[in-house]
């Protein structure tokens, strides 16, 4: 099944490469108050700290394309399949071209709710691919969770409620326009 699979999304960005369709992949992610630290390092005798507000988080709901495209929402509360339904009825009046998401096999993704729409959403042109289970490697919106937590958002923006939403909203919109991210090509070994 993942050969399959894998096979069935190299087809689609070769589709996507030539302009034939529009391709997009989703996840949702939670930038959160109390911060978000992959690694650091400091001298023997230096005192670091990061301060932060306690239990604020913010969540977003995604989608980008290898150009850096980016369609989302954030939200505070916990990102629910009615959530993704509204944002994706909302994106199928968007498109300009036959569209495809690519989308992890997370509950959200796979509720009825969602199955319900996808007939509406198909004949407006908006089709949802679901990658193999257990293959996040395969979902570029990975990188896009990676680079706004590990570089886009710095420490000051973690201080407090506000600052952090603005941030992460910010960071966001200028997705594909001032902060783009350089995809490595689609790699089918």
């Amino acid at each position: 099944m993942y050969a399959s699979k894998k096979a069935d999304l190299q087809e689609l960005e070769s589709l996507s490469e030539k302009g034939l369709i529009d391709l997009f992949y989703g996840d949702e992610s939670r930038v959160s108050s109390e911060g978000y630290v992959p690694y650091g390092w400091q001298f023997a005798d230096e005192k670091v700290a990061v301060y932060v507000e306690k239990s604020y988080k913010t969540n977003i709901f995604g989608l980008i394309g290898r150009t850096s495209e980016c369609h989302y929402q954030t939200r505070e509360q916990n990102i629910d399949s009615a959530f993704v339904c509204r944002f994706l009825e909302s994106f199928s009046f968007k498109i300009r071209k036959e569209t495809f998401l690519v989308l992890d096999n997370a509950s959200v993704h796979r509720s009825e709710l969602l199955k319900q729409n996808l007939p509406v959403w198909e004949q407006r042109g908006l089709f949802i691919f679901f990658l193999p289970p257990c293959s996040p490697h395969l979902n570029i919106a990975q990188t896009l969770w990676r680079k706004l937590k590990n570089e886009w958002l710095v420490p000051e923006d973690y201080l407090e409620k506000d600052s952090l939403l603005y941030a992460v909203n910010r960071c966001m919109a200028n997705v594909g326009i001032n902060l783009n991210i350089k995809f490595s090509p689609f790699n089918n070994n």
